[in-house]
C-alpha cells in the first residue's frame, strides 16, 4: 500500500492512495491553514471506524441478519502535550434492523476486533479501546426502539 500527499498552499494538501481516490487535508486557520480539509488524526480515526464497520456489516450479512441501518462512531482521547497521540478510543456500533440477534452482533464485533480489522489490531497495541453496541428494532416509518446495548470488551494494550 502506498500513499502520496501533494502540497497545494499554506497547510493545504491533497492525499491519494492506491485506490486512486483523493481527499483534501488542511490545517486549522489558527495554525496557518485554511480549514479546507481533513486533519491527519481525523483520518486515522475515520480509518479505524471504517475498517471495523466494513467487517461488522459483512459478518452480519453472512449471518443473515436483517440490517436496515448501521453506523459506527469512534471517540478518541488525545494527550494534552505534543505529539498529542491518541490515549484511548471508544468505538460505538449502532445496528438497526428486524429481530437482530445480539449474539450475532457481539460475535461480529469480536471477529473484527481480534481477527479481521488491521487498524484495531495495530492500535490496540498502543492504547485501550472500549467497544460498545446498541441494537435497535426498526419500525419503519414509526421509528426505531433500542432493544439491547452492551460492551463487548475493553481491549487492553498488549
Amino acid at each position: 500500500m502506498d500513499a502520496h500527499v501533494t502540497w497545494r498552499q499554506k497547510l493545504s494538501f491533497t492525499g491519494t492512495a492506491n485506490s486512486g481516490f483523493s481527499l483534501p487535508l488542511g490545517g486549522r486557520s489558527s495554525a496557518g491553514g485554511d480549514d479546507d480539509g481533513f486533519r491527519p488524526m481525523e483520518l486515522l480515526l475515520i480509518g479505524l471506524a471504517g475498517c471495523t464497520a466494513m467487517d461488522v456489516v459483512s459478518i452480519l450479512q453472512k449471518k443473515r441478519q436483517e440490517i436496515t441501518a448501521f453506523e459506527v462512531e469512534a471517540h478518541a482521547e488525545r494527550a494534552a502535550e505534543h505529539p498529542r497521540v491518541f490515549t484511548s478510543v471508544v468505538i460505538e456500533y449502532f445496528v438497526s434492523g428486524l429481530a437482530v440477534d445480539e449474539d450475532a452482533v457481539i460475535r461480529a464485533i469480536e471477529l473484527s476486533a481480534l481477527r479481521y480489522c488491521p487498524a484495531q489490531g495495530m492500535f490496540r497495541q498502543i492504547f485501550p479501546m472500549a467497544l460498545k453496541y446498541y441494537i435497535y428494532e426498526d419500525h419503519g416509518e414509526d421509528g426505531k426502539t433500542l432493544v439491547k446495548e452492551g460492551e463487548y470488551l475493553a481491549t487492553m494494550v498488549n
